[in-house]
């Protein structure tokens, strides 16, 4: 008789970020590559080429788990000072 043992796998769960969180590893993630961060979100939330971004640290993968209206939206809560 064959062996008939059941295996099992444990999948780990994605990881949820907050936004506030994804933009400032994003950030900080330019900023070790050479580039201007700020002008480089900006970039990308204006156009939504994620080139703008850098692959260095997964931030290209990080950044894009959001829409780029929940990031400015959550940008300016934050400039503003109102929390949800």
């Amino acid at each position: 008789m064959e062996n008939e043992n059941t295996i099992f796998f444990k999948v780990e769960k994605e990881k949820k970020y907050d936004s506030k969180q994804v933009l400032r590893q994003v950030y900080e993630a330019l900023a070790e590559k050479g580039y201007n961060p700020i002008n480089q979100i900006v970039g990308y939330i204006l156009s939504g080429d994620p080139t703008y971004i850098t692959s260095h640290k997964d931030s290209r993968s990080l950044i894009r788990q959001f829409e780029r209206d929940e990031l400015l939206e959550e940008m300016v809560k934050e400039y503003i000072g109102v929390n949800d």
